[in-house]
């Protein structure tokens, strides 16, 4: 059975929603999901993703511990915060027009990618087991939006190509460089590695090198705002965005009795005993990772993933395959200590659907 390509459209009922596209596919176009092994979930957007399905196992499927999940990453990242990315009269990209329909969301930008969402994600296909469609700014100041999720249901895969591809970084400790930036020229050699392979429908991942560390993977808006200062500030300073009231006995750990959950007034408890709620885990263990969150730089917590993958299909031109993103999707690297001569290495692998 050759795979099976659909694109749904999706409306968000508030800023912040969970839909279930396994039943929405259920419901449209009944049992095609039973009658496939596997399927490749993709978001078109940056404010809007999937979780791997490992982590979702271990949240049950549940929207009532996915919601919390997701909760605690939104309270390290408030919507309101002084953010440069918001501050649309500093972005020389947008016209005039644009900068009254931008919303304000970098909140959204940097949940995305410090809670390891996904712009593609591959599920085994379970019947009635949902499949989350995650949306961090559903609705917002300028209107609703209208969101756009391509399924392609496949039985068996097979890899066509493997390589590894050197990328020259900053000798910045604290970076991200956009991917589809020409000047490194990364995307266009993916592409002809794309073509080569006469693939018509499969993916493209996207990993670092086992042996490159303090730095990581994600797809996002490449906006020098939020790259340059936003995510930077986040790496330099994990207690920069938590809410205020905390601020003060969070950067003085002395002052943080041994039994921290007493203490659950503050924004950064709740965080974690948000996550942890999500995960079933108990208070000694919230308590344990409360310490070494203060201890350590916001890199080891973020959920910032080694790899990132994306959709490769010929639905729009029959002759070939091509890698697909939406409008303001990039592969970012980001990097929180310097690289050894300054160059990452990501290792590059093209899969077939059959």
């Amino acid at each position: 059975m050759h795979p099976k390509e659909i694109t749904l459209a999706l409306v968000p009922q508030a800023r912040f929603d969970v839909i279930d596209v396994a039943q929405k596919i259920t419901l449209d176009f009944d049992d095609l999901l039973s009658q496939y092994r596997k399927a490749l979930y993709c978001s078109y957007h940056t404010t809007a993703g999937y979780l791997e399905q490992s982590l979702c196992a271990r949240l049950r499927y549940s929207r009532e511990h996915v919601a919390p999940f997701m909760r605690a990453f939104q309270k390290l990242f408030p919507p309101g915060e002084s953010y440069r990315h918001d501050q649309l009269q500093f972005r020389a990209e947008l016209t005039e027009e644009q900068r009254q329909r931008e919303p304000r969301n970098a909140d959204s930008h940097l949940t995305f990618i410090g809670s390891g969402l996904r712009n593609c994600v591959t599920y085994v296909n379970r019947p009635g087991t949902p499949v989350y469609f995650i949306d961090l700014d559903g609705i917002h100041e300028k209107g609703r939006r209208i969101r756009q999720t391509t399924v392609l249901a496949y039985n068996e895969e097979e890899i066509v190509h493997r390589t590894q591809v050197a990328v020259p970084v900053s000798k910045h400790p604290i970076d991200s460089v956009n991917l589809t930036d020409p000047r490194n020229g990364f995307m266009p050699q993916l592409a002809g590695l794309v073509e080569r392979s006469g693939l018509d429908k499969g993916r493209i991942d996207i990993a670092l090198d086992p042996t490159e560390r303090h730095v990581g993977l994600t797809v996002n808006e490449y906006e020098t705002l939020l790259m340059r200062y936003d995510l930077a500030d986040v790496l330099r300073d994990p207690l920069r965005l938590v809410a205020k009231q905390g601020m003060r006995m969070l950067r003085d750990p002395m002052a943080i009795p041994s039994k921290t959950m007493g203490y659950a007034k503050y924004d950064l408890v709740h965080v974690f005993n948000e996550l942890m709620d999500a995960f079933r885990v108990s208070e000694s263990v919230v308590e344990k990772i409360l310490a070494s969150f203060i201890r350590f730089p916001a890199a080891r917590f973020l959920r910032m993933k080694r790899s990132i993958s994306f959709l490769v299909s010929d639905s729009e031109d029959r002759r070939r395959g091509r890698i697909v993103q939406g409008t303001y999707q990039s592969p970012i690297l980001v990097q929180w200590q310097r690289a050894d001569h300054q160059v990452r290495r990501l290792d590059v692998t093209i899969t077939r659907f059959i």
